[in-house]
């Protein structure tokens, strides 16, 4: 069965989406069968692996004779994963795209019986497929990042090497240990990921010692450095990993990949 990653933050700009991206990328080239999941209404996952939003968007146009096949439909319990599903141009990863439609849809889903375990439902019809699904959550303390947490066998969680990094962690802990109580026993955090980090400021230094004061042995041993071709690499809807393979970005990644992989054994 496959191993469930929830990557997630209430906090936005910490690297969420660029780490699920990445972290899916180099587990794909490590030659496991991969999933993206993208619960983010943003749909920043989906055009980081190259899809074509405007294409999927074009069925919630009215008078669209075009059939909904994204995580709005799966969320809304019209139709499972396997349907949604895109190869892309890389062996091994695979994405279920979004759009933002997505959050109309969590209002709907806030009135349904399953509306906790939707994507739990859904990963458990083709977790058989793959070594390791990743999910990108929205920024938030939703539904949709409930139904992540409910439906993950572990939490990766990206915080920023920047002021009040460690700010609305405590929550977000709080909600897993509700979520692990309640609905799933099984929930483990997988590790913390020090993401943005600029070794050249006494700053970053100093928040990476309050992390790793805080969480102790879960913090990754990779650190995600600030770094240019990080931030490009998105706008060309590609993983860093293709758009500058050398980049400090890359290789922290890439090592990324491989202590998730040690984690998960």
């Amino acid at each position: 069965m496959a191993k469930v990653i929830c990557i997630t933050n209430q906090k936005g700009g910490v690297g969420k989406t660029t780490t699920a991206v990445n972290l899916a990328y180099y587990l794909a080239k490590e030659k496991y069968r991969t999933l993206l999941i993208d619960l983010d209404p943003q749909g920043n996952a989906s055009s980081g692996l190259g899809v074509d939003k405007a294409e999927l968007e074009k069925a919630y146009e009215p008078n669209s004779k075009v059939m909904g096949q994204s995580m709005t439909e799966v969320m809304l319990g019209q139709i499972g994963l396997l349907p949604i599903v895109q190869e892309t141009k890389y062996k091994n990863l695979h994405i279920a795209p979004t759009t933002p439609q997505l959050a109309n849809a969590e209002v709907e889903l806030t009135k349904d019986k399953q509306k906790f375990v939707r994507l739990k439902e859904a990963i458990r019809m083709i977790e058989g497929n793959y070594d390791y699904i990743i999910i990108d959550s929205p920024p938030s303390l939703s539904l949709l990042t409930v139904n992540g947490m409910i439906g993950a066998d572990y939490l990766l969680l990206p915080v920023q090497t920047e002021f009040y990094a460690l700010e609305g962690v405590a929550q977000l802990l709080d909600s897993m240990k509700l979520v692990k109580k309640a609905m799933n026993p099984n929930l483990k955090l997988l590790g913390v990921l020090a993401t943005m980090y600029d070794k050249r400021t006494s700053l970053s230094l100093q928040v990476l010692a309050e992390v790793k004061k805080y969480f102790k042995d879960k913090v990754f041993e990779t650190v995600i450095p600030r770094n240019i071709r990080v931030a490009e690499a998105p706008s060309h809807g590609v993983p860093v990993g293709v758009y500058d393979k050398f980049s400090k970005g890359a290789r922290a990644y890439k090592d990324l990949a491989r202590e998730v992989i040690e984690r998960t054994k």
